[in-house]
C-alpha cells in the first residue's frame, strides 16, 4: 500500500533509518566492549561463550511473541518499550561486570537480548511498510543504518578502550542517550499499518510456522545471522589472540568489519534492483565463504583484515533482503517476519557457545571457520527469496541514501 504522499514516505523512512541506526548502536556499544568484560572477569572462550548463550535465550522467547505484541500496539510502541528493555539492562550488565558478578551477567543479557529481539521484529516490520510503501527494494538501507549504528558504536569502544574509559560508565549513558534518540525518532512512525495489524484474513503464527517457502527463508536468514553474528561475537577476540594484539586493535577489526557491511548495505538497492534477489544472495554469499577462509587461515594481519573486509561484504545482505522475502504479502509480513526472524536468531543462540566450545581446540580464528559450512547450504536455497509478485511502486520520496 503506498504511504499519502512523498513527503510522509521521507519522514517514515528516515525514521527507520535512525531507528536501525540506534539498534546496531546500542548493541555494539556492549559487542565492542566484550575483550574488557573477558579480561575484566578472567574468562575463558568456553565461559564467554556459555554467557552469550545464556543471553541469547532473551531472544529466543521474546521473537515468536514479537509478531503478536507488534499486531496489538503497533510498531511505535513495541519499539519503545523493547528500546527501554534493552538499555536498562546493558546498564545493569555494565554494572555486574564491575562488581565481578559472571552470573548476572548472563542474567541481563538475557534481558537485553529479549528486548533487541522486539526492537529487532518492530522495525523491520516498518522497514518492510515503508518500503511497500515506497516501491524500492530499500530495507538493505534500513539495514544499512543498523551497521551504521554499529560503526559509530565499534569506534566509540575502540576509543573508550584506548581512553580506559569504565564499563559501569561507558555504557550507561550511551544507553540513556540512545533511548531518548529512539522516543524521538518513532514519531514519524506509520505505526499500525492496516494492512498488517487489522486485516481480516491475517493468520495466526502457528500456521505460518507450515509454510515451506517461510522456513526456507528463515534458513537463509539464520546462515546470514550466524555469519554476522559470529563476526559481532567473536572477530574483535579472534584478532587480539590469533595476531597477538591489543584490545583496541580487536575492535577496529570488528569496526573494520561492521564498515563494510555498511558499504554494501548503502549499495544494496541499486543492486538489487539490477539484478535480482537470487543473484545478488548468491554473489555476496560466496564473497562471505572466501572472506572467512581468508581470515581464518591467513598467518598475515593485513591479510586477515582483507579477509574480514570481503566477510563484511558478503554477511550484508542475507538478513535484509530475507525480511522482505518474508513480507511479500503484506497482511502476514507481521507473522512471517517473527517466524523468520525466530529462526535466524537460533544463530545467535547455538552460534557462541558452539564457537566458544570449537575455540578451545581451534582457536578463536580456526573455530570461526565452521561457519562457511551453513553459508554453502544457504547458497542451495537462495531461490526460495524470489518473489511471490511484481509490487507497484508508490511515491518515493526522499530515501535514505
Amino acid at each position: 500500500m503506498p504511504l499519502p504522499n512523498p513527503d510522509v514516505a521521507t519522514r517514515a523512512a528516515w525514521a527507520t533509518f535512525a531507528v536501525f541506526a540506534l539498534n546496531g548502536f546500542a548493541l555494539s556499544t556492549w559487542i565492542a566492549r566484550l575483550p574488557a568484560v573477558r579480561d575484566q572477569l578472567a574468562l575463558r572462550p568456553a565461559q564467554v561463550g556459555a554467557i552469550l548463550f545464556i543471553g541469547s535465550i532473551g531472544s529466543t522467547v521474546a521473537l515468536p511473541l514479537a509478531g503478536w505484541v507488534i499486531e496489538r500496539i503497533g510498531t511505535r510502541r513495541t519499539v519503545i518499550g523493547a528500546a527501554t528493555t534493552t538499555a536498562s539492562a546493558l546498564a545493569v550488565v555494565a554494572l555486574m561486570v564491575a562488581a565481578g558478578q559472571p552470573a548476572w551477567v548472563a542474567v541481563a543479557l538475557f534481558a537485553a537480548s529479549a528486548g533487541v529481539a522486539g526492537w529487532d521484529v518492530a522495525m523491520n516490520v516498518e522497514g518492510t511498510v515503508v518500503e511497500r510503501g515506497v516501491g524500492r527494494a530499500i530495507m538493505p538501507r534500513f539495514h544499512a543504518g543498523f551497521s551504521v549504528g554499529t560503526v559509530a558504536g565499534a569506534l566509540l569502544g575502540a576509543a573508550t578502550a584506548r581512553l580506559g574509559v569504565p564499563l559501569h560508565v561507558h555504557i550507561p549513558v550511551v544507553m540513556v542517550l540512545t533511548v531518548a534518540a529512539v522516543v524521538y525518532a518513532v514519531r514519524w512512525f506509520t505505526s499500525d499499518p492496516p494492512e498488517v495489524l487489522e486485516h481480516h484474513e491475517r493468520p495466526s503464527t502457528f500456521a505460518v510456522w507450515r509454510e515451506p517457502r517461510t522456513l526456507l527463508i528463515g534458513v537463509v536468514v539464520l546462515a546470514a545471522g550466524l555469519t554476522e553474528g559470529a563476526a559481532n561475537d567473536w572477530v574483535a577476540l579472534a584478532v587480539v589472540d590469533g595476531f597477538d594484539q591489543p584490545n583496541a586493535v580487536g575492535a577496529l577489526g570488528f569496526a573494520l568489519f561492521v564498515t563494510f557491511m555498511t558499504i554494501m548495505r548503502l549499495a544494496g538497492t541499486g543492486i538489487l534492483e539490477r539484478h535480482g534477489r537470487v543473484t545478488t544472495l548468491r554473489v555476496s554469499t560466496g564473497l562471505a565463504i572466501v572472506g572467512l577462509a581468508l581470515f581464518t587461515l591467513t598467518p598475515s594481519l593485513p591479510l586477515a583484515m582483507a579477509g574480514v573486509a570481503l566477510w563484511g561484504l558478503g554477511a550484508a545482505l542475507g538478513f535484509p533482503v530475507g525480511m522482505s522475502a518474508a513480507s511479500d504479502e503484506p497482511a502476514r509480513a507481521a507473522a512471517r517476519i517473527s517466524v523468520v526472524s525466530t529462526i535466524g536468531y537460533t544463530a545467535f543462540m547455538a552460534g557462541p557457545p558452539l564457537i566458544g566450545l570449537l575455540a578451545e581446540v581451534f582457536g578463536y580464528r580456526g573455530a570461526l571457520l565452521f561457519v562457511a559450512l551453513p553459508l554453502v547450504v544457504a547458497f542451495l536455497l537462495i531461490p526460495a527469496t524470489r518473489p511471490l509478485a511484481t509490487q507497484r511502486p508508490g511515491p518515493a520520496g526522499s530515501l535514505p541514501a
